[in-house]
């Protein structure tokens, strides 16, 4: 549907506001609606009014206090009658139904669904070009960051050529605590969950799959394409040690558990995976729970986009600013942003990737050692750019720790040199296999 072709206007007075989900983000949601729905309603050109509120359990508990006839267990009920509907349910199913619904009924969809948009993203983005309404998800990205409008509308114009990201709190908290009070992973993890910034199942975030959804939505704005998370390649933090972290450090970087997409090879790579970035990097200032996005373009230069990556009340803040959009538009009748085209850039694996690694090693220390270490390298066609021998930090006077970076190469020879190192006989360990960025 193009952007000419005009919305059904509604011949409401008032616009109805289904609201599917009430854990930290819906809780938030609806107390601002109750709270601030004039002063919304103002933006919007319309009064507002919170239809109910769609859960399983009704009687279970809430972080907010809210009304009790609101609730509801009936969500396609609620659908039906609304004129937006806000979706914070999480999951694939029964959500992606109850959007496809609401889309298919010419109703604007606001989520903050990041594991259903990262996989179903397009197919839902087609519903809704059919109808003619918006699809929104600001909140499914970067929490109260706004970053989809900004990569969507401001940089449509600009070409992208690689976007870096923090885009997990959890992970950003417990490398942060690693890097300026020495912990180790497990009591970084432990102080996480106590302070609520990581679940009793911290799966998810830790072994990289929350930021990996995340990269794949902001991609595919980026770079006018279409992606899934199964195009993200993808590795978490729980191998990262103590030891990694203050190596880095020693050498001038910090590790970040960090989302990048670049234009490579004809394509673009997405990959989330512990990297180490020089301490000079605006990206390396980013401390505790916080979330960061920094954007390469072409003619904009560099841009970063900073703020609170999650909790129920910042990311309350980008779904209302996605509702408020939505609501006045259709107030006013307005037409939906329609499809724009694509770009369909394929998505590049990590083989043909340039690349960098910090690679330690733990030797035995006899003569000929570097030298052989220095061939391996050689016979795979990659240049160490930096190598320093310490003693072995466990007091062996019979072992020595090597710790290379290398210029980069291609993923594909780096890793084989690291299988490389470990076939060697006097090659005792290989730890610390760690993506390095402006590593040249």
């Amino acid at each position: 549907m193009s952007d000419s072709t005009p919305a059904t206007p509604r011949p409401t007075t008032t616009v109805k506001v289904a609201l599917l989900g009430a854990g930290n983000v819906g809780a938030e949601v609806a107390r601002i609606l109750l709270d601030h729905g004039t002063e919304m309603a103002a933006r919007v050109g319309a009064p507002l009014e919170l239809a109910g509120i769609a859960v399983r359990d009704l009687a279970a508990r809430r972080t907010v206090e809210l009304p009790e006839e609101l609730f509801t267990t009936d969500a396609e009920a609620l659908i039906d009658a609304a004129d937006v509907v806000i979706e914070l349910t999480g999951g694939i199913e029964p959500a992606r139904s109850r959007i496809l619904r609401a889309l298919h009924a010419g109703k604007p969809v606001i989520s903050g669904n990041k594991a259903l948009i990262a996989r179903h993203g397009r197919q839902l983005q087609d519903a809704a070009d059919d109808a003619g309404v918006p699809l929104s998800y600001e909140a499914a990205v970067a929490g109260a960051i706004p970053i989809v409008r900004p990569m969507a509308d401001s940089l449509a114009g600009d070409r992208v050529d690689r976007v870096l990201g923090i885009m997990n709190g959890t992970t950003n908290y417990i490398l942060d605590q690693m890097d300026t009070t020495g912990a180790q992973f497990d009591d970084a993890l432990a102080e996480a969950q106590r302070l609520g910034y990581a679940e009793a199942d911290p799966t998810a975030d830790v072994e990289g799959h929350d930021a990996a959804a995340k990269a794949a939505i902001l991609a595919s704005l980026a770079f006018h394409s279409t992606y899934t998370i199964d195009d993200v390649y993808c590795r978490g933090i729980t191998g990262v040690t103590a030891e990694d972290v203050a190596a880095a450090a020693e050498a001038g970087y910090v590790i970040k558990l960090l989302a990048v997409c670049e234009r490579c090879a004809g394509g673009v790579n997405l990959r989330v995976t512990p990297t180490m970035i020089p301490r000079e990097h605006p990206l390396a200032g980013v401390h505790g729970a916080y979330n960061a996005v920094f954007v390469e373009a072409a003619n904009a230069g560099s841009l970063m986009f900073y703020g609170a990556g999650a909790g129920g009340a910042p990311t309350a803040s980008a779904v209302l600013g996605d509702f408020v959009s939505a609501a006045r538009r259709l107030v006013l009748g307005a037409p939906a942003q329609g499809a724009e085209p694509h770009a369909q850039l394929p998505a590049v694996p990590m083989d043909d990737v340039r690349t960098s690694f910090s690679i330690t090693l733990t030797v035995q220390d006899r003569l000929g050692v570097l030298a052989r270490i220095a061939q391996v390298f050689a016979d795979h066609g990659v240049s160490i750019h930096t190598m320093q021998q310490k003693d072995d930090p466990h007091g062996s006077t019979q072992r020595s720790e090597i710790r290379l970076v290398t210029h980069r190469g291609s993923n594909k020879d780096l890793v084989a040199t690291v299988e490389s190192l470990r076939e060697l006989p006097f090659v005792e360990d290989v730890t610390g296999v760690i993506r390095v960025e402006h590593a040249d």
